[in-house]
C-alpha cells in the first residue's frame, strides 16, 4: 500500500540527521563502515526530529558485540514514562566478517573506531563509523594548508573560466 509519501512505513533515500565534521580535522580516517543501531522507540522518533549530537560518539567491541557510546540523542517530550537514557551505549549491527576486520585494526594499536554521521537510510537508523587514527598538530596544520591551496586553486580556476566566458 502506497500513501502520499511513497511506500507505507518507509522513507525513500538517505536523509542525514548528524555530521561530525570536525572528525576529518582531528582523525585520518582510513576505512569507513555503516551500521545499524537497535534503538527505543523514543530514540528514533527524537533521531527523526533531529536532535542528536555526535561528537563525542565512539565505537567499541564488547565481546562479540559493537557498541557505540556518548551518541547524545535528546530525551522525546511525548514519551513521559517510557523515554530512554540519552547517552546511553547502543548495540551497533554488523556483519561478522565486518566485525572481525574492525577488531583486527583495533588490536594493532593507534586505531580508534568513531562515528562521523548519524542518518535514516530507507526508513531504517544508520551510523557511518570511520577507523581513525589520531593526527598531530603538525598533521593539522598540513591538512589546513592543503585545505586552503586546494581552495584557492578552485577559485583561480573559476575566475579563470568566467573570464574566458
Amino acid at each position: 500500500m502506497t500513501t502520499a509519501r511513497g511506500t507505507k512505513g518507509r522513507e525513500g533515500g538517505e536523509r542525514l540527521v548528524a555530521q561530525n565534521r570536525r572528525a576529518t580535522f582531528d582523525y585520518e580516517i582510513e576505512d569507513r563502515f555503516e551500521a545499524g543501531m537497535a534503538l527505543m522507540g523514543s530514540e528514533v522518533k527524537s533521531l527523526r526530529a533531529g536532535r542528536c549530537e555526535i561528537g563525542d560518539a565512539y565505537a567499541t567491541i564488547e565481546g562479540r558485540e559493537l557498541w557505540l557510546h556518548q551518541l547524545y540523542i535528546a530525551p522525546f517530550e511525548q514519551a513521559a514514562h517510557f523515554g530512554h537514557e540519552p547517552r546511553r551505549k547502543r548495540k551497533l549491527l554488523l556483519h561478522r566478517a565486518e566485525l572481525t576486520r574492525i577488531g583486527k585494526s583495533l588490536e594493532r594499536g593507534g586505531w580508534t573506531l568513531i562515528a562521523i554521521r548519524v542518518c535514516f537510510k530507507d526508513g531504517r537508523a544508520k551510523v557511518e563509523l570511520g577507523l581513525a587514527r589520531g593526527r598531530s598538530h603538525g598533521d593539522k596544520r598540513q591538512a589546513i594548508a592543503k585545505k586552503t591551496a586546494d581552495r584557492e586553486a578552485r577559485d583561480a580556476i573559476g575566475r579563470a573560466m568566467k573570464g574566458k566566458r
